[in-house]
């Protein structure tokens, strides 16, 4: 047998490397690479002469019960989710510590228990009585949840073991789980994976709809290693920023529904409340046309969402470097399109600080975005304010082209039904001629001379 080498794993990307460094090669982070145990080593070929066992296999189109979906008891969470929970599935959640998790799968435990199902609530970062604190608080701490403080998966398990399955098991967090089998310190790389595969086995087996909460990095990706979102069934990302009230739930894998589905949610003293519209949240205070801001029809799955972009010009009077400040957007995508409204458009942004901001903190990576995004620019450079109640939205060439967009219909019902009687987009899309107020725009050029006022 081959001698058994040393190996470091990175906690924060699951890199391996041969030997110890202070920093790790692929994500450059800090005192993170940990020593793992030895990788066992296998024989390249398996010896069938022991025999083994026949699989028995099944047409595609064999009659099978389907699994029912069991609703959380919150619309929102359900839509990120493709309809609610499917029993048996394994549901890993991340997101910014203190940005909410914890408070929605409490509140989330608390409806299905009152619903009459069985929820079990395992925390291992907090102690009991510090759940009851916030349940109390949120006004949730009459419902039925078996609740528990516990850090050793064996122990766990033993215990759901002993009656039957709950509807549903809430682990806070995955990172803080041990394994007796498994050597290494709770967090780690080989512990992570481990117990994961331990309580998504009996998700799969009793049919219990598990969740995990996994810590992310600073980067915002969820730590430990990539394996685990491989793992799971469903990655949801729990985003928004503290200082704001609003959150959003996003599904970034979903093996029973569609992906990039939001839940939108805003954050109260008493826990988190569903947002049915989202565009009145994030269009709120804007009461009057200003100069350098723009409404963006943006789509999140099958859901459109109304914001507004804003824009700030400052020409510079010295030879100082101008800035380029975004806040919500790709600040590599900000500057291609400045380059384009200078080479195409004759515009000059070189002596002047360009700032660009997605309010309400929301994130923007919809290429439709562009046209909006221009628009706002121009408006800050003439110091005119755009058309009054006018959407826009189309993905921006490098040659100042104006291109179609998916679903433009759906954006443009969605401005109209809040009020918004123009949109501004891409000439010759099907379905959006009958659009109140629509007019037609084959080239950036055409935007330019409208908010300039040359046309």
């Amino acid at each position: 047998m081959a001698k058994s080498k040393r190996r470091y794993v990175c906690q924060a990307c699951g890199s391996v490397s041969s030997q110890w460094q202070g920093q790790c090669a692929d994500c450059r982070e800090w005192n993170t690479l940990v020593e793992d145990a030895p990788a066992t080593v296998f024989s390249a070929k398996h010896d069938l002469s022991r025999g083994g066992r026949a699989l028995a296999f099944e047409p595609l189109n064999a009659p099978t019960k389907l699994p029912v979906r069991k609703s959380t008891g919150l619309a929102e969470f359900d839509r990120a989710l493709g309809g609610g929970l499917v029993p048996g599935s394994a549901v890993l959640m991340g997101g910014d510590p203190g940005i909410g998790k914890s408070t929605l799968l409490l509140q989330t435990a608390a409806t299905i228990a009152r619903g009459g199902n069985d929820v079990v609530y395992v925390s291992g970062e907090e102690a009991a009585g510090q759940v009851r604190l916030r349940a109390a608080r949120m006004g949730v701490a009459d419902a039925p949840i078996r609740l528990a403080s516990e850090t050793s998966v064996r122990d766990i398990l033993t215990t759901l073991g002993q009656g039957d399955p709950p509807a549903l098991l809430v682990i806070d967090s995955i990172q803080t789980m041990h394994s007796d089998m498994i050597e290494g310190a709770p967090g780690t790389v080989s512990q992570v994976r481990g117990c994961a595969l331990e309580l998504i086995r009996y998700a799969k087996e009793s049919g219990c709809a598990v969740v995990l909460v996994g810590h992310v990095t600073k980067d915002g990706t969820i730590a430990g290693p990539r394996v685990l979102e491989h793992m799971v069934d469903v990655v949801m990302s729990f985003e928004g920023e503290r200082s704001h009230q609003y959150r959003i739930l996003r599904a970034l894998k979903n093996r029973f529904g569609a992906v990039d589905e939001i839940g939108v949610f805003a954050m109260a003293a008493e826990g988190l409340e569903e947002v049915a519209n989202p565009s009145l949240l994030f269009l709120s205070g804007r009461d009057s046309p200003l100069a350098g801001s723009s409404v963006f029809p943006a789509l999140e799955g099958t859901r459109p969402v109304l914001v507004e972009i804003q824009a700030l010009i400052v020409r510079l009077q010295s030879g100082a470097t101008p800035r380029r400040a975004v806040v919500g957007w790709d600040s590599g995508r900000l500057a291609m399109l400045l380059a384009v409204l200078e080479s195409r458009c004759g515009l000059n942004f070189s002596s002047a600080e360009v700032y660009l901001n997605i309010a309400g903190g929301y994130r923007l990576t919809d290429p439709a975005a562009d046209l909006a995004v221009a628009a706002a620019l121009v408006s800050a450079l003439a110091d005119k304010p755009l058309p009054d109640k006018a959407a826009w939205f189309g993905e921006v060439s490098l040659a100042g082209e104006i291109r179609p967009v998916a679903h433009a219909p759906l954006r443009l019902r969605e401005a109209a039904k809040l009020g918004f009687t123009r949109s501004f987009g891409p000439a010759g899309v099907a379905g959006i001629e009958d659009a109140r107020g629509y007019r037609g725009l084959a080239a950036l050029a055409n935007v330019v001379d409208q908010v300039m006022g040359s046309a």
